[in-house]
């Protein structure tokens, strides 16, 4: 995994964190793995609002369409390293 993966699934799990008031997890505990909708109990509210931060964070365009697929923190993180690396 690159450091550039690493450095955005941290930062998403800051985002997670810091967005849900999350008690007692740091991003460096935060399981890049787990379902968010199912395991981390993140409703479609809590979603675009990430989605938001995350577009403004990194200057990226977040389709909704593309929502329902973005069920982990790694694959976000995968998502957003995709979209800085293509020509969007």
């Amino acid at each position: 995994m690159s450091n550039d993966i690493k450095q955005i699934i941290t930062r998403i799990a800051e985002i997670i964190i810091d967005e849900l008031k999350l008690e007692d997890i740091t991003p460096e505990t935060f399981d890049a793995d787990l379902d968010l909708v199912d395991e981390v109990g993140i409703d479609s509210m809590d979603l675009a609002t990430i989605a938001l931060v995350l577009r403004d964070e990194y200057g990226i365009r977040i389709d909704e369409d593309d929502y329902p697929k973005l069920t982990t923190v790694h694959i976000i993180a995968q998502y957003i390293n995709d979209k800085l690396n293509s020509s969007e």
